[in-house]
C-alpha cells in the first residue's frame, strides 16, 4: 500500500514538473514570435516607457496624455502620500489582486500565491505610480509613438478600468485600483502588457506571460 501511495505522489510530481516546463517552453517560444499587425516604428513621436522589475511590466506613461477622467480616476488624494502627485508621469500595470499586493520582490513569492494565481481569478487590480520622467536602461525601454497609438494604447488602458475603491500600494507613491479582466497563467501582467503593447500597433510577440517575451521587442 506504501509502496502504491509512493508510486502515486511520484507520478504526480513528475506531472507537475512537465507542465510547468511545457509552459515555460510554450511561453519562451509565444514570446518569441512575432505578432502580425505591427505598424512601422516610429522615428519620432510622444515617447512612452516599458518597465521590468523581475516580475511585473507595466507601461509608463506622460500625464500629458491621459484623458480628464483617467487623471481623476488616479487622483493623488489615493497615495499614501499625495505629494507624489507632483510627478508628471503614471507606470501602470495590470495583475491578480493577491499576486500583485501580496509579492512586491521576489523574495515575497509563495508557492500558495503562484498556485492561486495560475488557477485564475477576476479579482484583479490596476497598479498605479506616480514617478518622476523614466531614465532608459535594461529594465525600462523608450518607445516612441504617434498620437494616434498613443490614443490606443490610452483606450486600452481605460478599458481595464474596474469600478470601485483604490487602495494604497508598496509606498506613498502607488495605488492599486479594481480593475477588470480575468487573471490567469494564460494571461498575466505581462501577458497584459504585451496586448497593450499590440493594441499600440509596436512590434510584440504573440503571447507574453513572461517579462522577457515583452522586453525582447522593445
Amino acid at each position: 500500500m506504501k509502496g502504491k501511495l509512493l508510486g502515486t505522489l511520484a507520478g504526480l510530481l513528475l506531472l507537475v514538473a512537465i507542465v510547468a516546463q511545457s509552459y515555460l517552453v510554450a511561453g519562451w517560444v509565444g514570446g518569441a514570435i512575432a505578432a502580425p499587425g505591427a505598424e512601422a516604428r516610429a522615428v519620432e513621436g510622444i515617447a512612452v516607457y516599458v518597465e521590468d522589475n523581475g516580475i511585473h511590466t507595466g507601461i509608463v506613461l506622460p500625464k500629458a496624455v491621459l484623458p480628464a477622467d483617467l487623471l481623476a480616476r488616479f487622483a493623488g488624494e489615493d497615495l499614501a502620500d499625495p505629494r507624489y502627485a507632483r510627478h508628471g508621469w503614471l507606470a501602470i500595470g495590470w495583475g491578480d489582486r493577491a499576486f500583485y499586493l501580496g509579492t512586491p520582490t521576489w523574495s515575497d513569492l509563495s508557492l500558495s500565491t503562484v498556485a492561486a494565481a495560475a488557477v485564475g481569478s477576476d479579482a484583479t487590480v490596476l497598479h498605479v505610480e506616480h514617478v518622476p520622467p523614466p531614465r532608459g536602461g535594461a529594465s525600462v525601454r523608450r518607445v516612441l509613438l504617434r498620437p494616434d497609438q498613443v490614443a490606443r494604447l490610452v483606450g486600452f488602458v481605460r478599458a481595464s478600468v474596474g469600478e470601485g475603491t483604490a487602495v494604497h500600494g508598496y509606498g506613498g507613491w502607488d495605488a492599486f485600483y479594481p480593475a477588470r479582466g480575468h487573471y490567469s497563467a494564460i494571461r498575466t501582467c505581462n501577458a497584459w502588457t504585451g496586448e497593450a503593447l499590440r493594441a499600440a500597433g509596436v512590434r510584440m510577440g504573440r503571447w507574453t506571460p513572461f517579462p522577457g517575451g515583452v522586453m525582447r521587442w522593445l
